[in-house]
């Protein structure tokens, strides 16, 4: 029996030694670049899909098709999420393409849905994917509208997505959302309370008289 444990005891020291040796001498490439290969990969999904499935399973899942949930959500996804996880019509954009793991293409009808685990994974974020987690500077009811419209994102077109966004009320969750501050220059709100571009700006200060001062005080406009 000694003789065993020791044996055992001996062989986990080893695999210790071996897994501080690989980690030291940096034998693992972190590059986003390269891939995982396939036995990890699987590895990292397996854990990261039943991470998320034990946690959402005793989440309770409200009504999620009321018109105005999903519109409120479409502008929050356009604001938030679009860029990493695309919408109906669009292409690869550099964060999709260039993320390793690649974020979900949530357009995709052939993702698979579910309303609890997508809650959790936007509330909680996943380590390591450029996966935020939102839930810090978001309320559950914001989150409940971002997956009201995930259920029926795949099904919209392009068109009716845009609408969806352009009928909304842009980027708003009650707190957190990037904005430039109130006394910015060019910093005007819209009704959706968005702020003006840069864009507006500059072409509101070309329009502006460029005043010259000459050398007996007198002011001059051009």
């Amino acid at each position: 029996m000694l003789k065993t444990l020791t044996t055992l005891l001996l062989a986990a020291l080893a695999l210790i030694l071996a897994a501080t040796a690989v980690v030291y001498f940096g034998v693992v490439n972190v590059a986003a670049d390269v891939p995982h290969s396939g036995p990890i990969r699987a590895l990292l999904e397996t854990a990261r899909q039943r991470s998320v499935a034990v946690r959402a399973e005793a989440i309770e899942v409200p009504e999620l098709s009321d018109a105005e949930l999903i519109r409120s959500g479409a502008g929050n996804y356009e604001a938030m999420c679009v860029a990493c996880h695309l919408a109906p019509g669009s292409g690869p954009t550099e964060l999709s393409e260039n993320l390793n793991p690649a974020p979900p293409n949530l357009a995709d009808a052939n993702r698979k849905r579910d309303p609890a685990e997508d809650f959790w994974t936007i509330k909680h974020g996943i380590k390591a994917t450029g996966m935020p987690a939102w839930g810090q500077s978001m309320e559950d009811r914001y989150i409940w509208e971002l997956v009201a419209l995930l259920e029926q994102l795949p099904a919209l077109t392009a068109m009716e997505y845009k609408t969806l966004v352009a009928t909304s009320n842009g980027h708003h969750h009650g707190g957190g959302e990037t904005h430039m501050p109130s006394g910015a220059p060019g910093a005007t709100a819209d009704h959706h309370g968005d702020m003006r571009s840069a864009e507006d700006h500059h072409r509101a200060m070309e329009a502006k008289p460029e005043i010259h001062r000459h050398a007996d005080g007198s002011d001059h406009a051009h």
